[in-house]
């Protein structure tokens, strides 16, 4: 039985797919009715990634849903699409950036086409190659299958994690969904906070995949696809792996050359919409890269967006507006005043699970003044994770550290010894560290169960999550290019767990769509081959990106000092926000046997009274603190619910637009 839209067979245009959210199940045995109303709740729950429309697919075994927002080919892109005869129908969240490509080769395969979209490029693609044909897509994606023919669900994510997919097993049927609101909905009496989970979080500021904060609710992780049948186990296999740096390419010349070439690929690859599109502006050197790319493919004048905040030092919408006048496109930026408690409850249920990353703020501000004019965005997004971005893969080789760990734990040991406050304690455990152990003290906040730690010795994940939490780290082969390493450590972990976590969580809450040009498949492939010392050193970052953007981007864009997207969360955590910290003394009853009392004690005060800076880890406490308490009175389930920009979210000086300052 189908239900929803039905297909258009009569427009004549290409078209890329439309963001979205997708959710489903399959054999869990429940009458027409009860999958029906389930299915709909799950799409409700992430209304939000689409709100122009929804179209659902049920048969006996399987059940299938989607919002959809509509970006190109409005009239006629509407899901689920289907192959000639009906037995292969897919849904879909994403773009694929080669369909046009694809497309020629399976017409002269013999395939009929009945539209225009991307998506039905999908079903084809599967009849002609299987499940390999995911190793042939360029894109974002995460899209279900179903095959009635071989009564096989096949869903899939694509290689850099750039759209989410969960899912989770019941009684040897399958659940799953863009966002864990879907499951939520489906059932939210069978979800359990997973205690291995929460530790995580604390350490991390995100769950990393493939675990969720859920108990059996399983991330599909990026680059990785799923096969379920009745009455078989499921198979989870990964279909591509980052590939190691190559020695040979060393001819700097050359390699600045092509990577000039695939970054304007990558840009004008993603320009194809019929809304209007625009981009996500900070000034650094990724996002100028993009705009610069964009002013040389797209057609009209490119519209940029960018947001600051009153606090001078934390305003960085004058380097966006230096970059936007020269590069001479219609700039929007607006500097806020945020009413900061408003704004700490929306983002705080914003994200289907805990999320501890505070620049999810500024790039929800961003997202939600791009909203007012555009559908569609560009981001810079993967830029610090391939070309070597980050200030601590600087820090991490000029420290230094040992491979042999024997002589150097002696002064770790010596270190842990100290009083947490005691001068040089650190210094000490640092100086006990390998290079990778302190590459991993730089994205890992300490939630031990010793002394200082915030982790209670007392919960039984804690000590043994806490032990274990840096194991992918620690357990990597240290040898051959370290540089490398890092990136692709971040390339695999902190990318898809915080990145574009945040990224899709913010821009899907306002219906935007972001698009990631620098994370395009061919430029991925290329720039992890490049050996690490070439993309940065001790005393350089971006070493090679930063000599092939030198004709790109404005001169003074190369020189600028490398800036985060921060927000003034101290000041905030002493101010208004103070409360908050306060009443993490006493945390909700199901966040206490996580926490040792005397060291959140410790943080409290330390920070209350300047004496140091605990914001990053006292905004994930209460993030946590207010995530649970959403979870258990039902808030999960439901879309986030956002303020108008300049109203109630924030006090916003008004939007400027582009030529009404001074360069």
């Amino acid at each position: 039985m189908r239900l929803g839209p039905r297909r258009r067979r009569d427009d004549a245009r290409c078209a890329l797919a439309d963001m979205c959210g997708i959710a489903g199940f399959a054999g869990i045995g429940l009458p027409a009715q009860e999958g029906k109303r389930r299915l709909h709740a799950m799409c409700d729950a992430i209304r939000h990634r689409g709100p122009d429309s929804d179209g659902y697919f049920l048969a006996d075994v399987v059940a299938m849903g989607m919002r959809r927002l509509s970006i190109i080919d409005v009239a006629g892109g509407d899901q689920p699409i289907s192959n000639e005869d009906g037995t292969v129908t897919v849904v879909f969240n994403g773009e694929i950036y080669n369909h046009h490509q694809l497309r020629r080769e399976l017409t002269a395969a013999g395939h009929r086409f009945a539209t225009h979209s991307d998506t039905e490029v999908l079903v084809h693609l599967y009849e002609e190659h299987g499940t390999d044909m995911v190793r042939q897509l360029h894109g974002m994606f995460a899209f279900s299958i179903w095959d009635s023919r071989r009564q096989r669900l096949f869903l899939a994510r694509d290689r850099s994690g750039m759209k989410p997919l969960s899912y989770t097993l019941r009684e040897g049927g399958i659940v799953y969904g863009s966002e864990l609101r879907a499951l939520y909905a489906f059932d939210r009496h069978a979800l359990r906070i997973a205690p291995a989970s929460v530790m995580e979080f604390l350490a991390f500021g995100y769950v990393p995949d493939p675990s969720s904060i859920f108990e059996g609710v399983t991330k599909l992780p990026a680059a990785h696809f799923l096969l379920w049948s009745p009455g078989r186990e499921v198979q989870v296999q990964r279909y591509w792996r980052p590939p190691p740096p190559d020695g040979t390419l060393c001819d700097e010349a050359s390699l600045i050359a092509e990577l000039r070439c695939r970054l304007e690929a990558a840009v004008k690859s993603h320009l194809e919409s019929e809304v209007p599109l625009g981009a996500f502006l900070s000034g650094g050197t990724d996002s100028s890269t993009v705009v610069a790319l964009m002013c040389r493919h797209a057609a009209g004048r490119v519209r940029t967006f960018s947001i600051g905040f009153a606090e001078a030092e934390y305003d960085e919408s004058h380097a966006a507006r230096a970059v936007a006048a020269q590069l001479g496109t219609e700039h929007t930026d607006l500097v806020v005043r945020p009413e900061v408690e408003q704004i700490f409850e929306s983002i705080a249920a914003m994200f289907d699970e805990p999320f501890g990353d505070p620049s999810a703020i500024p790039t929800f501000l961003v997202a939600q003044l791009a909203r007012q004019s555009v559908t569609v965005v560009l981001s810079g997004d993967g830029g610090d994770e391939l070309f070597g971005g980050y200030t601590r893969y600087g820090d991490t080789l000029r420290r230094g550290g040992s491979r042999r760990l024997a002589g150097a734990r002696l002064f770790a040991a010596l270190g842990l010894m100290l009083p947490h406050a005691f001068p040089g304690r650190n210094r000490l455990i640092d100086l006990g560290r390998s290079r990778l152990g302190r590459y991993a003290s730089s994205v890992v906040h300490p939630v031990r169960v010793d002394e200082g730690g915030v982790a209670s010795a007392w919960h039984p994940a804690a000590r043994r999550t806490v032990e274990g939490q840096l194991d992918r780290f620690m357990s990597t082969d240290e040898a051959g290019d370290f540089a490398a390493l890092m990136m692709r450590l971040d390339f695999e972990s902190y990318l898809p767990g915080d990145i574009l976590t945040k990224v899709d969580r913010t821009s899907m809450a306002v219906s935007l769509e972001a698009r990631v040009p620098l994370l395009d498949f061919d430029l991925v492939e290329f720039a992890l081959r490049i050996p690490g010392h070439l993309r940065v050193t001790a005393a350089e970052s971006k070493r090679l990106f930063r000599r092939a953007i030198s004709e790109i981007v404005p001169s003074f864009v190369l020189t600028a000092p490398k800036r985060g997207f921060a927000v003034p969360l101290a000041q905030w955590f002493r101010g208004p926000l103070h409360h908050r910290i306060l009443a993490l003394r006493k945390p909700s009853a199901a966040l206490e046997p996580y926490l040792n009392g005397s060291a959140v004690e410790r943080l409290v005060t330390e920070h209350s009274i300047g004496r140091r800076d605990h914001s990053f880890l006292l905004w994930r406490l209460t993030v946590l603190n207010h995530w649970i308490a959403a979870f258990a009175d039902g808030r999960l389930g439901r879309p986030p619910r956002v303020p108008a920009v300049g109203n109630g979210g924030s006090d916003a000086l008004p939007a400027r637009p582009a030529g009404n300052w001074a360069t």
